[in-house]
């Protein structure tokens, strides 16, 4: 019984942090799922689609919509991947940089408003915690039965 109020208490905190995220983000024309993108991403040497599919765990067709809304923006651009003709390689522009870092300040300084209910012990301690929750869910993130 535990763990079903400690998953709902996780469930209703994630809800409301990804509802600041959407407040901060609005602000500079962006969702949450833009701005995670965004933050893979340099003005040099780009990702492939299929890379940051991987790493935010969305599937392709979602991180293709999310790259075409930025493209349209003129926050980032494709380009043909040099070491496989067949992929594509999204790239930051300079507006994309521009954004992004504007964005993630006040992001950031509305990380540390949200946050300030806790100690720094306090922190300290949840940081371990969700940091060995994170892990455990990682490596089981293939099997079938988790």
């Amino acid at each position: 019984m535990i763990a079903q109020q400690q998953y709902r208490l996780l469930h209703d905190i994630y809800v409301l942090l990804d509802d600041g995220d959407h407040r901060v983000l609005s602000a500079y024309d962006l969702t949450p799922s833009q701005y995670a993108v965004l933050l893979l991403l340099d003005a040099h040497e780009g990702i492939r689609l299929t890379t940051v599919s991987d790493r935010l765990l969305l599937a392709r067709s979602t991180i293709t919509r999310i790259v075409d809304q930025l493209e349209k923006t003129g926050l980032v651009r494709r380009e043909s991947d040099p070491d496989d003709r067949r992929a594509q390689r999204v790239i930051l522009t300079a507006e994309g940089e521009a954004r992004r870092a504007a964005a993630q300040t006040a992001h950031d300084q509305s990380i540390e408003l949200r946050m300030r209910a806790l100690k720094p012990a306090d922190h300290k301690q949840l940081y371990g915690l969700l940091t060995k929750l994170r892990q455990s869910l990682r490596d089981h993130l293939d099997s079938e039965t988790f």
